[in-house]
């Protein structure tokens, strides 16, 4: 059963179309990754999602409720969170205080009790903080919680995105460029945290990648999108083969050498 399905979904800025007619489904619990050259419109249909852009045309649907309209606040509270391609951590504040403010679609006390500082309303603090650090332990961050998201080493300020993200209890997950600035080992450690946050929590998880070796070795199926419209869509072995994707990433030579030769695709 698809968690989240797009239909015929079109972004437009200008002249330009960034999404075009797109139809994209995500089974639940499943690791899906959307790839495609710089520019294909990626981020931008995740923006969509996730509230930070209205689309012109078409539907979005998370477990069948209606995503058009919606504010980014709102599709949080419905279950949908997020990183970024370029780190957007608080960066003089703590690590324990990003993963906090990632909980605030989550909590249910107003500003009333907030004022009057009520025992609920402490409890409630409490209990936030013991799950903040629940969640530094969970990404490999125990006992940096103290620490300034600014003087975390780079790989470290990807796991404390992820794990603010987490703070929101999300059933889907939206990963834009997880490895990217990685080293080839930092690589493969993502690649292996991702699995586990798929397995251990039991969250359905959609991630954009450019890193061809990480999306081809995580996802269980890929979506290839090209100047905002969808050219290709199934398994690892089916996208790695499909002369529409090495034409997009490598150009028209090396498709037809491929469809001439038989040979694997270079990048792929």
């Amino acid at each position: 059963m698809a968690i989240l399905t797009s239909k015929q979904v079109t972004k437009n800025f200008g002249g330009l179309t960034a999404v075009n007619s797109f139809d994209f489904d995500v089974p639940e619990g499943s690791i899906v990754s959307l790839i495609g050259p710089n520019g294909a419109g990626k981020t931008t249909f995740f923006n969509c999602i996730t509230g930070f852009y209205g689309f012109d045309e078409g539907q979005i649907f998370f477990n069948n409720h209606l995503l058009n309209g919606r504010s980014p606040d709102r599709v949080a509270r419905l279950g949908i969170t997020r990183t970024y391609q370029n780190i957007r951590l608080f960066t003089n504040m703590s690590a324990i205080e990003n993963i906090l403010v990632g909980m605030e679609p989550q909590l249910k006390r107003g500003w009333i009790g907030a004022i009057i500082g009520s025992k609920a309303m402490r409890e409630e603090e409490a209990h936030a903080v013991e799950e903040a650090n629940r969640l530094l332990r969970f990404v490999g961050l125990a006992g940096q919680g103290d620490l300034l998201a600014k003087n975390l080493p780079y790989g470290d300020q990807r796991r404390l995105e992820i794990a603010r993200a987490l703070a929101g209890k999300p059933s889907l997950l939206l990963l834009d460029e997880p490895t990217a600035g990685m080293n080839p080992r930092e690589a493969v450690e993502m690649v292996k945290f991702i699995r586990n946050l798929r397995d251990e929590l039991e969250i359905t998880i959609l991630l954009i990648e450019h890193n061809m070796r990480v999306a081809m070795s995580i996802s269980e199926r890929l979506t290839v999108i090209d100047f905002g419209s969808k050219i290709a869509e199934g398994t690892p072995e089916e996208i790695q083969r499909n002369p529409r994707v090495i034409e997009a990433y490598l150009g028209r030579g090396a498709a037809t050498g491929l469809a001439t030769n038989d040979s694997d695709p270079k990048g792929l």
